[in-house]
């Protein structure tokens, strides 16, 4: 079933709220002219940097699958600054649209600030009102300071899995 308002609703959850947010933050739907800085928060991985056109492609793509899926990555800008500093949100991931993962990254200027850990906590709420039970994080065993948000937002280490590139931690929340 699709409402009139676009969302598919055939996976019986409430589509999570797009538009938040927190004392410091605003949350959003990702636009057109994000692209530009996505295109740098990936260049701070150290991989090679889309191209303007596929960040946008990637966008418009993004958009889409919200509506059809009813969850999502948002940008973060703070709200002071109106800057863009990165993205949290839910994502099938590696996981199921029952169960998806939350994920965030931020530019590494605005890490130790608790700004990852205050999107995170906004974005479980939304989770939560979504009618879902179980939410994962599968997160690098290197990345202590994502282990630190997972933790403070109530996560649990459940298994691990390796891949070319190492070993996977996935955690877990149950949303009872």
């Amino acid at each position: 079933m699709v409402t009139k308002e676009g969302y598919d609703l055939t996976n019986n959850f409430t589509p999570m709220e797009f538009y938040l947010k927190t004392e410091r933050l605003d949350l959003g739907m990702w636009e057109e002219s994000d692209s530009i800085w996505f295109r740098q928060l990936v260049g701070e991985r150290g991989i090679d940097i889309p191209t303007l056109d596929d960040a946008r492609n990637q966008i418009f793509d993004a958009r889409k699958r919200a509506l059809e899926q009813g969850i999502s990555l948002l940008t973060i800008r703070r709200r002071d600054e109106g800057d863009f500093i990165g993205y949290c949100g839910l994502v099938i991931g590696r996981s199921t649209l029952e169960e998806p993962e939350i994920a965030f990254e931020l530019f590494r200027n605005s890490h130790r600030q608790g700004y990852a850990t205050e999107a995170a906590s906004v974005i479980m709420d939304c989770a939560i009102a979504t009618g879902r039970h179980r939410i994962w994080s599968t997160v690098r065993a290197w990345n202590v300071a994502s282990f630190r948000v997972l933790e403070k937002i109530g996560f649990e280490r459940h298994h691990s899995t390796w891949d070319e590139r190492g070993e996977l931690v996935w955690n877990v929340r149950e949303l009872k």
